[in-house]
């Protein structure tokens, strides 16, 4: 796809994910429109765009009527990030507002299809897999992508709704040819990455020296975290390489303990403290990694950058632009909330 003959919408292009996403469309070409409501995304990520001129931005929540039809018109692709969404500890204890993705991206699907738009491309996430086939940490099992399927068991309000969107999609495609892909995303992070996701809390723990050190959960759950790079290869290759709305994993195949990542996070930063475990906290799964087979057959994608390499880079980031009392201040509010 030659993408410097694209006009191209992010929603959500302030977050985390999204801003990187809008600096590699930006590397390839395209002509970026931007639309997020900023309810968790960061104008900072993306203001260096806005004052270059190389981006169009839309504050805006896709949820108001006709909002999502003045974000599309003459729009070839769009890349659907925006949604309610946080850290384990907001999608446990935030069911309503995540319920309101359901809305959000049944608008914008159907403002796409009356647009005319090329390609629709949504990040979706591995809280489409079955919970009960994750609760295992000590079972060597990788989620295919037919796994998602009858008996339907998401995870939480906030898989629900991306299960539904991916099989809305894939409806639109089968009834009406409106071309897609759904990008499952499993445990992204990285620069710009904030406090309610695991990784960041861990940093951000191991920054303001706590001691002891909380981690929810035994410490033996099992993930495979991917760099957020990796995460926007694959997202852009899904958007070039497949039309029928497939559901691809993008994730690595490394099978990393909560535990293990938070000893390199103190190892790594000099640190030293005591383990406070919290099993009765959100911990999501036990055992959730994906199986990125498909993603290597079809986009010819499989993941650069391994976890420590990426936690390192993600650590160096994190302490060299925050400061410790405004971390301090916000990390137990963030951990819950957006």
């Amino acid at each position: 796809m030659d993408w410097t003959q694209r006009n191209v919408l992010v929603t959500g292009g302030a977050s985390f994910i999204g801003s990187h996403l809008v600096d590699a469309l930006l590397k390839r070409g395209a002509k970026v429109r931007v639309a997020d409501d900023l309810s968790s995304g960061r104008l900072q990520n993306i203001q260096g765009h806005i004052d270059a001129g190389r981006i169009e931005f839309k504050q805006i929540d896709l949820r108001e009527p006709g909002a999502a039809a003045s974000v599309v018109d003459g729009i070839d692709v769009v890349f659907h990030l925006a949604a309610d969404h946080g850290g384990r500890g907001y999608v446990d204890l935030h069911q309503a507002a995540c319920s309101t993705n359901l809305m959000l991206d049944g608008t914008v699907f159907a403002a796409c299809y009356k647009a005319d738009v090329e390609k629709v491309v949504y990040a979706s996430s591995g809280c489409v897999y079955p919970n009960h086939l994750q609760n295992d940490p000590d079972e060597i099992l990788y989620r295919t992508e037919e796994m998602v399927g009858p008996p339907y068991d998401a995870d939480n309000m906030y898989g629900w709704a991306k299960l539904m969107a991916e099989m809305t999609l894939r409806a639109y495609y089968r009834d009406w040819g409106m071309k897609s892909a759904s990008c499952r995303y499993f445990t992204v992070y990285g620069p710009r990455g904030i406090e309610n996701h695991a990784v960041i809390a861990m940093i951000a723990r191991a920054y303001v020296g706590q001691d002891p050190f909380v981690v929810w959960g035994t410490g033996e759950q099992i993930r495979n975290w991917t760099y957020v790079t990796d995460i926007v290869q694959g997202t852009i290759l899904a958007a070039e390489k497949i039309d029928d709305g497939t559901g691809i994993n993008l994730g690595t195949m490394e099978r990393i303990k909560v535990i293990d990542a938070a000893r390199e996070v103190l190892r790594y930063t000099g640190r030293q403290a005591q383990f406070e475990l919290h099993p009765e906290m959100p911990t999501g799964p036990y055992n959730r990694v994906a199986d990125n087979s498909l993603a290597k057959k079809l986009l010819e994608w499989e993941p650069e950058v391994m976890f420590y390499d990426g936690l390192h880079r993600t650590i160096d980031w994190y302490f060299e632009t925050h400061k410790a009392p405004q971390v301090s201040h916000a990390l137990d509010l963030m951990l819950t909330e957006r």
